[in-house]
């Protein structure tokens, strides 16, 4: 990333690795508004955040399925949990289906987080697993893992009818559960991922598919669709717009 924002990520412990997929914090350096494009990438953020203009505050931020364009105002700290799908059910404990491109203030004192919270973020990430590993189930329904093991190992790129077959559930059922749980359908979830997965491709100039996109024409249209702009255009970066282009790690 340039100049004007500050960003790290730190992984989960083994423990977590089904529920959460990172930790991560964002920064904007610079003393006037930063206009930023969020890509979908198929995660359930939950944001702790402070600025110059507005105190501390959490938020639960839903699957987008476009681009969406953001002001993050001067001096914005944000720290935020990346979860899988998964999480929703067993750890958030609340369907985020009405939150589908939309996100949502939570209760003061969420998880027992304040603006001290955001001065250490290796410290944050310590009390953040601490709380997800109290919240842990005792049992998972074994479909549900294995589903969401599968959809994440393929990045997205096996088929509604494929994965129903292996894990013994049938795909109405799942789309129905995806549907109560999340807002979206399955199928149109794993086509996120692809394009997610397509990114690091992109962003190193392969600007064809490669994660099983029938054809050159038929990516173009999904980036299109997804992000708002072609390939070429988020290859290109100007600005450093794409928030979640510029810092996602391939790995």
């Amino acid at each position: 990333m340039d100049k004007n924002f500050g960003f790290k990520l730190s992984k989960p412990d083994k423990l977590l690795v089904d529920f959460v997929e990172s930790f991560w914090f964002l920064e904007n350096l610079t003393d006037s508004d930063k206009e930023v494009i969020v890509l979908p990438d198929g995660r359930i953020d939950l944001f702790f955040s402070l600025s110059t203009t507005e105190p501390f505050h959490v938020t639960l931020s839903g699957i987008e399925t476009h681009a969406d364009r953001a002001i993050m105002a001067p001096r914005t700290l944000m720290f935020a949990i990346s979860f899988k799908l998964l999480a929703i059910e067993y750890i958030i404990d609340q369907p985020v289906s009405d939150l589908l491109n939309y996100a949502k203030h939570l209760p003061a004192g969420f998880w027992d987080f304040d603006a001290s919270d955001l001065k250490d973020f290796d410290l944050f990430c310590k009390k953040a697993s601490h709380k997800i590993q109290s919240l842990l189930p005792q049992e998972i329904d074994n479909r549900k893992q294995k589903l969401f093991e599968l959809i994440y190992a393929s990045n997205g790129a096996m088929t509604v009818k494929e994965l129903s077959e292996k894990v013994s559930w049938s795909s109405r059922q799942i789309n129905r559960y995806f549907n109560q749980q999340f807002g979206i359908s399955l199928k149109a979830y794993c086509n996120i991922l692809r394009f997610r997965a397509s990114f690091h491709h992109i962003k190193e100039g392969k600007l064809f598919p490669e994660q099983n996109f029938t054809d050159q024409s038929h990516f173009i249209k999904e980036v299109k669709k997804l992000a708002g702009v072609l390939p070429k255009e988020l290859k290109q970066n100007q600005n450093d717009r794409f928030i979640q282009f510029s810092t996602l790690n391939p790995k």
